[in-house]
């Protein structure tokens, strides 16, 4: 048997339905707004490695820290034979954890929308680690999750602190269906930023260099190409905004003149005044207890809590009820 399956779960015509749908809802409505999953073509991937380079952006270098610090303990603590991550993209910093959990570990289960990512990542993991059984999954986690058949106990890990571009109402509907492909003695790996001083959040998100700013404006460009809109990046600013009562980051598109954004094939002409907005992303910070109660709606268990040195970032082990 090859030690690299890939299956689809998600029709080859998702992505692109999924596009049209949130552009025609997102730039018809007020306020506008577009997920921030369409950040992430092949120049907004490039553009997000090296937002996790720059000084500004330190949730990455956290994170790291704690898995470095903690893999051990994590495999300790959950015995798995299988690792489902989620939001897989490169695979990077799993590499920690795989290595901590074999020789035991059985199956890596990466979930992503992008086959390219999967396969690049698999071809580099095997290389490095022949022993090792990757079933692939091509998926859109947010929507859906079916997992393959897989020796147990899992492990399912959630990092990057991704959660926190779900709106609460979205995080317990994902957080239950999490829950619902997990098995008695599964566990779940949460990566959460936390609620910080004001001026370092905003500075993650809109560092000096700009890079971030270009990051945004990618979405526009994304449009551009695949839906053929008539839309200029020049033509909006970069906005993070920290909002204390939600505590989150939103990071924004602004019309910097009034202007019109054409797109014949979704026969869609979005007026933009001059200084509208169009919400492209909330970043929510947790504190400990708000992910602790937010697990135990969905069934699950808080167990360990571990953050980096200084505290910034948190990586959670959840059990299921």
């Amino acid at each position: 048997m090859s030690p690299f399956q890939l299956t689809r779960t998600l029709p080859e015509d998702a992505t692109e339905a999924a596009l049209r749908a949130d552009v025609l809802d997102g730039l018809s409505g007020t306020p506008k707004e577009l997920p921030p999953k369409w950040f992430y073509d092949a120049r907004g991937s490039e553009l997000f490695e090296e937002i996790t380079r720059l000084p500004e952006y330190y949730p990455t270098r956290a994170e790291r820290e704690i898995l470095i610090d903690r893999a051990p303990r994590i495999a300790a603590e959950t015995g798995a034979r299988t690792l489902v991550e989620l939001g897989s993209g490169s695979s990077e910093k799993t590499r920690f954890l795989i290595d901590a959990l074999l020789p035991d570990l059985d199956t890596y289960v990466p979930v992503d929308v992008s086959a390219s990512a999967l396969t690049g990542a698999a071809e580099s993991l095997l290389a490095e680690r022949p022993g090792l059984r990757i079933h692939a999954l091509i998926a859109d986690f947010t929507r859906e999750l079916v997992l393959p058949p897989s020796p147990g106990p899992r492990l399912v890990a959630f990092l990057g602190g991704t959660i926190g571009n779900l709106l609460p109402a979205e995080r317990h509907a994902f957080l239950q269906r999490v829950r619902g492909v997990m098995a008695p003695g599964d566990t779940l790996l949460l990566g959460t930023d936390l609620v910080k001083d004001e001026a370092t959040l905003v500075a993650a998100y809109d560092d000096a260099a700009g890079v971030t700013a270009e990051f945004n404006k990618n979405v526009l460009a994304v449009i551009a190409r695949e839906l053929g809109a008539d839309v200029n990046p020049a033509d909006f600013d970069h906005v993070a905004r920290w909002d204390r009562e939600h505590e989150w980051i939103e990071m924004r598109l602004r019309a910097r003149h009034a202007l019109t954004v054409k797109i014949p094939e979704l026969d869609l002409a979005a007026q933009f005044a001059a200084g509208e907005e169009l919400r492209t992303e909330v970043s929510a910070k947790f504190r400990q207890e708000g992910v602790r109660a937010e697990l135990a709606e969905a069934g699950l268990e808080l167990s360990q809590w571990w953050t980096d040195r200084k505290g910034r970032f948190a990586l959670s082990l959840a059990e299921a009820r």
